[in-house]
């Protein structure tokens, strides 16, 4: 067991050679990797039980409660940065928004579901109710709160400074006894969460309530003695938290890499074992053999996955199991529990909607999708609009729409690009628009703004 314990570390290549003594970071990892050898060994107590220890203690602050005397501070903060009267507008007036004469004329769609979500809201709330809070103390958070760049300075502005990664890892070495260490909301491993709390700070968590629902879930498989395949990107911070609390795991990004182990589990040979290995070394827990772990699975998911393509995995695996062992043995042999959050599904929805309407893919322009270029459920929007053939430009802040007509976006292979004459000027616009879980109505304006001001038009 507790060869398993670091894995957070070891799925991503600035941690692969995590612990040379020389360090004083390392050298902390590497006194924690010593105790929850012990704690695993001993079986004294499970990951989920350190975990819950933790959360127990007075200086482990999660509740939007121990923030009362903060809270219409917040809340006036928030509301200034993130506000947005033409959002709120186009959603008094039936999601659609037009403006101009003649050629000028632009009319916006929006996504009948869009933007934050309450998760996002709550981890927000938390950090800067910390930043009040603690005023006057160091501050620091593990990684970037969301994936947006603008709330991510926003935090900066506030006094709370980002842990360093280097090649060796974060650079914890930074964090004394006393100073307030934020958590985001895709979460922290459980060896970051014991660092922390041997190292004394006050830890502020505002992990989303649905990361931590699927870290349950992984419980439930440790119980019944399963491997989790986690649908998630394996470098991706969610995933890697959520993988710190499982005792074995694979991670496949998409219904293809789901495929190729269930093939293995189907045909299984010493040349398929070790090009699986190859091909997921560092997507699996450490000592992880196909032969062995994959007898018994159950499912879990980075919880902003394309919800349709992660029932489609379950139900793949389930087949699977089914067909390796008989339908009798499926049961015992083949979980999964529903965790993809419903704000990621309704987005999703609603795009899907926006992009099956009669007549959307003559009508639509194309459709603007705006949030962070590394999130993940806003790049997921993306491959909606095109898989029905539907231009769609992800942009991840308002200057990526430049006054000479180009747009620089990434595209549903991840790639930046920059396309020149992108909007029609010549005739009237009709443009979809969605956004992120991540991202606030207020930076969704600013770059419809940008687009007013290419048609001649003044900003909102």
């Amino acid at each position: 067991m507790a060869r398993r314990v670091l894995v957070a570390l070891a799925l991503v290549p600035m941690a692969a050679d995590a612990f040379r003594p020389a360090s004083p970071l390392l050298h902390t990892a590497r006194m924690h990797r010593r105790t929850v050898t012990a704690m695993s060994t001993e079986g004294a107590i499970s990951k989920r039980d350190a975990r819950r220890n933790i959360m127990s203690k007075d200086d482990f602050i999660r509740s939007p409660q121990k923030f009362k005397e903060e809270k219409a501070a917040v809340d006036e903060m928030m509301l200034a940065e993130f506000k947005s009267t033409l959002v709120q507008d186009m959603r008094k007036t039936g999601y659609e928004y037009t403006r101009g004469e003649g050629n000028e004329k632009i009319t916006f769609k929006l996504a009948k579901e869009f933007g934050f979500c309450w998760g996002v809201e709550r981890s927000i709330e938390l950090a800067l109710s910390a930043s009040q809070k603690f005023e006057g103390k160091k501050l620091h958070i593990t990684n970037e709160l969301i994936h947006n760049p603008g709330v991510n300075e926003m935090m900066g502005a506030n006094g709370i400074e980002f842990i360093e990664k280097t090649d060796e890892g974060k650079r914890f070495d930074v964090v004394e006894a006393g100073d307030v260490v934020i958590l985001p909301a895709f979460g922290a491993t459980l060896e970051e969460m014991q660092l922390l709390d041997d190292r004394g700070v006050t830890t502020v968590d505002t992990t989303c309530p649905w990361v931590s629902k699927v870290w349950n879930v992984v419980d439930k498989h440790k119980k019944a003695d399963m491997t989790s395949v986690i649908h998630g990107k394996y470098s991706h911070e969610e995933s890697i938290a959520t993988a710190s609390f499982c005792e074995d795991y694979i991670i496949v990004k998409d219904i293809d890499e789901a495929e190729y182990v269930a093939n293995y589990i189907l045909n299984p040979s010493e040349d398929a074992k070790a090009e699986l290995l190859r091909k997921f070394k560092n997507a699996v827990s450490k000592g992880f053999d196909p032969e062995k772990h994959l007898k018994k699975v159950g499912i879990a998911n980075q919880t902003t996955m394309y919800k349709k393509e992660t029932l489609a995995i379950g139900k793949l695996f389930e087949k699977t199991m089914m067909m390796k062992f008989g339908p009798e043995e499926v049961q015992e042999r083949f979980a999964a529990f529903d965790t993809i959050c419903d704000a990621t599904q309704e987005r999703q929805d609603a795009i899907q909607e926006m992009v099956q309407a009669p007549g959307a893919k003559d009508e639509l322009d194309f459709i603007l999708v705006v949030g962070g270029w590394d999130s993940s459920n806003t790049a997921h929007l993306v491959e909606i609009p095109h898989s029905a053939g539907i231009e769609a430009y992800h942009v991840n802040q308002a200057d990526c729409i430049k006054a000479d007509n180009s747009i620089t976006y990434r595209d549903v292979d991840g790639e930046i690009k920059t396309k020149k004459d992108f909007l029609p000027l010549d005739r009237p616009a009709v443009i979809g628009v969605t956004s992120g879980a991540s991202t606030p109505d207020a930076y969704v304006q600013e770059s419809l703004e940008q687009l007013f001001l290419l048609k001649g038009l003044s900003k909102a």
